[in-house]
């Protein structure tokens, strides 16, 4: 059941640890391994454990084949996990372990700096051991990619004038769902008219207008994978700035795209989109970065595509591609794809169209 095991390993060697301690969610979906609360896994250079409580003995076992599978029962030692973890740094004769330091509370730590070796706090380091993605994961994103696309279809399908944001988000939960999603990737983004001048305007009972922008910006996760894509639609044509607003975001994000290639600085991919926007007099009301990593996601992802992101852009790398405006009374845009780098370039996965989506009016 294990996957990557022999990455994790090979980052071992890199970094010169003897183990890894793994409690988040997140490398345990990517390692394809049980994820509930009461699953560790310990990764040595030369092995791999699944450590679990009493309620997941029977799943590993059923599961789990790639993992020695540990069994610690607290009610019998007095201990927690950590006891099962302390005598297998003995058994394999580690001096050092790293451990995930966002998943490390103080009285947690302080607990395993008791355990007689070296601790290392990884954090940047141990995000960038899933950056660069490997064939299954890129079809996985392809999926769910292709999914998502197929799901903004269907809940445009549906919009009418008069329709709150509210109704337009419980479409996108729905259709979502009905294709197999396990969870959204976030909280889902619905916001009209004026509201479209807030980069993360949740929906509210607020009713679509003919002429307005209507923002939606959404994901699933689907077999572990999260999408992530945004389109703005309009019932009838758009009002005039509006459409100049779309105009520049549309050559910013094309901008975006075209910057995105192996060996390329992170920041002069933002940098390439933002000077589009303000070279047209609206740099002050792009308010963030350009782009995030994609994939499981769900404790942060690189590459980070902002102004001060030094990472150098590397094949197989996905990431989002993603420029705003969004000006106070009057609205906003924003058009992102999700990207992945194929032989040295920028691929953009999304089928959406970025042309203006005009609705019937109804």
């Amino acid at each position: 059941m294990a996957k990557r095991i022999d990455k994790v390993q090979q980052f071992l060697q890199e970094k010169n640890i003897d183990a890894l301690l793994i409690k988040s969610k997140t490398l345990k979906k990517w390692m394809s391994t049980l994820t509930g609360s009461g699953c560790q896994i310990l990764i040595t250079k030369n092995q791999g454990y699944l450590i679990v409580d009493g309620r997941y003995i029977t799943e590993a076992k059923e599961k789990e084949h790639d993992l020695t599978i540990v069994l610690h029962n607290p009610h019998l030692t007095g201990k927690n996990y950590l006891g099962t973890v302390e005598q297998l740094l003995k058994e394999n004769q580690c001096q050092s372990m790293g451990v995930e330091a966002s998943q490390m509370l103080v009285k947690e730590y302080q607990a395993v700096s008791q355990l007689g070796v070296d601790i290392h706090l990884l954090d940047e380091d141990i995000v960038n051991l899933r950056i660069v993605k490997d064939d299954e994961e890129i079809e996985a994103m392809k999926k769910v990619i292709q999914i998502t696309d197929d799901i903004y279809q269907k809940v445009i399908s549906q919009i009418r004038v008069g329709m709150s944001e509210y109704e337009i988000s419980a479409l996108v939960h729905y259709y979502s769902i009905k294709a197999g999603a396990q969870q959204m990737s976030f909280d889902t983004i619905v916001a009209s008219g004026p509201r479209t001048a807030l980069p993360h305007g949740r929906p509210t009972s607020r009713c679509v207008q003919k002429h307005e922008p209507i923002m939606i910006d959404f994901g699933i996760q689907y077999e572990n994978y999260q999408s992530d894509m945004t389109r703005v639609c309009f019932i009838g044509e758009p009002e005039p700035q509006i459409k100049e607003i779309y105009d520049v975001v549309l050559k910013a994000q094309l901008a975006g795209l075209s910057a995105i290639q192996a060996d390329v600085k992170a920041c002069d991919v933002d940098k390439a989109a933002r000077d589009v926007i303000e070279a047209a007099g609206y740099g002050e009301y792009f308010t963030h970065g350009l782009g995030h990593g994609l994939g499981i996601g769900e404790d942060g992802e690189g590459p980070i595509l902002n102004s001060q992101s030094q990472t150098i852009l590397q094949e197989h790398m996905m990431m989002s591609c993603e420029p705003g405006v969004y000006v106070p009374g009057v609205g906003g845009i924003r058009i992102e794809d999700d990207v992945v780098i194929m032989d040295g370039k920028g691929v953009p996965l999304n089928q959406t169209t970025k042309d203006y989506i005009i609705l019937e009016e109804k």
